[in-house]
């Protein structure tokens, strides 16, 4: 097949690439987004058409939706095959959402389940995936002194999500509206596994905030996001994963040698080592491999499904020790190829366990490695991909 990729700088998208290739595909870049990141839809269109006018593909794609590339798709009567990779990602709540060449993946089963019923034979689960090779490259290119320098016993990469957080800038319409959410967010803090602050947002308390905030996020165009949606998982959901990382850290930091690769300030964690953005093609599958643990913790909206650090964890021989999530289960056997905590309390106690039994927390690691391999890279993946979307006899347009 020739496939058109339209590329945003998404971490994922070398490997998804590359798992193109090695199946034999023929892959063409659009990259302007890259580097000019205030593209505007028109201009997204005006490449997309200009790309396919020169050439004949037999698909575009892209890592998350792009109303704007479904609706030229549709026009042009060319499958548009997009995998999301994060949550939320609003512009699936756009009503191009349901045009018939759409071919959307989706990696979360409750975001699934959620969009589904919109669109039901263009729409699939599809959880994320690791280049092994590529990792694998990387960690036998590093010499010795590499692999030591980045060491350590407990490691975090990633954003702590304090500089990012859009609920901090909500107003809010009382003592009691702020009160209440506190609270929820408290409940939700001490859950695992299943996500609930939508089931609590009554209509009062939603209309208060949308008429308190002229900015509230909202789309132009039509579509079906509605202010709870909005409210609970782009506001709320990312608070919440603020407030868990701020916790993590301290309680880490304070009981353990704890690294952490971040743009994110962390002046007010004394003992928590920071040592800076870490590259992600260069350096983060190095990390992985030479941490005793490395800690994933799910952003909230997220909400059944593995986000891409736990599999880069796993592809680069790491020991992944992450949050409790529904899917887990599914995929990877809990205690064999990776452990998970429900708890802080239960966070501390394997932090110790493990950083103490050298022996059990390598066999995890070594069997977590293996079963990626065998079972979830990115060829695992878009065979599969590619096999639903266009061998599927619901799926004729």
């Amino acid at each position: 097949m020739k496939i058109l990729f339209y590329r945003y700088g998404s971490i994922c998208e070398p490997d998804v690439i590359e798992g193109f290739l090695e199946l034999g595909h023929q892959v063409s870049e659009i990259t302007e987004e890259i580097t000019n990141k205030t593209l505007l839809p028109s201009q997204t269109i005006r490449l997309i058409s200009e790309y396919l006018g020169n050439d004949s593909h037999d698909l575009v794609f892209t890592i998350n939706f792009y109303p704007a590339i479904s609706e030229v798709c549709t026009l042009l009567k060319i499958p548009y095959v997009c995998w999301i990779v994060d949550s939320p990602v609003l512009e699936l709540y756009t009503t191009s959402v349901t045009n018939p060449y759409n071919r959307i993946f989706l990696f979360d089963y409750t975001m699934y389940q959620e969009f589904a019923p919109l669109n039901p034979s263009c729409i699939f689960y599809l959880p994320l995936a690791v280049s092994v090779n590529a990792k694998q490259a990387v960690i036998q290119e590093a010499d010795m002194d590499t692999r030591h320098s980045y060491a350590s016993d407990v490691t975090f990469l990633g954003s702590l999500y304090s500089e990012k957080c859009p609920y901090d800038t909500l107003h809010h319409p009382s003592d009691y509206s702020r009160g209440y959410l506190d609270a929820i967010m408290q409940a939700q803090l001490k859950i695992y596994g299943y996500y609930f602050i939508e089931d609590l947002l009554n209509d009062s308390l939603i209309a208060s905030y949308r008429n308190c905030n002229p900015d509230f996020f909202f789309f132009p165009a039509d579509s079906y996001l509605t202010d709870r949606i909005t409210l609970s998982l782009y506001y709320i959901g990312n608070k919440i994963t603020a407030l868990e990382r701020d916790t993590t850290m301290r309680l880490l930091s304070e009981n353990f040698s704890t690294t952490i690769y971040t743009g994110s300030d962390t002046s007010m964690y004394p003992k928590l080592h920071n040592r800076g953005f870490a590259k992600t093609l260069t350096e983060m599958p190095v990390i992985f491999h030479e941490s005793k643990i490395n800690i994933n913790t799910t952003s909230k909206p997220i909400r059944s499904g593995l986000p891409l650090r736990i599999w880069d964890i796993l592809g680069s021989g790491g020991f992944v020790l992450s949050n409790y999530q529904s899917e887990i289960p599914d995929l990877l056997q809990i205690g064999e190829h990776l452990d998970t905590y429900g708890s802080m309390e239960e966070l501390l106690e394997k932090c110790e366990y493990y950083l103490a039994h050298d022996k059990i927390r390598k066999e995890i690691a070594e069997n977590g490695f293996k079963e990626v391999a065998a079972h979830h890279t990115y060829v695992h993946r878009l065979q599969t991909l590619l096999e639903l979307a266009f061998n599927s006899t619901e799926n004729e347009v």
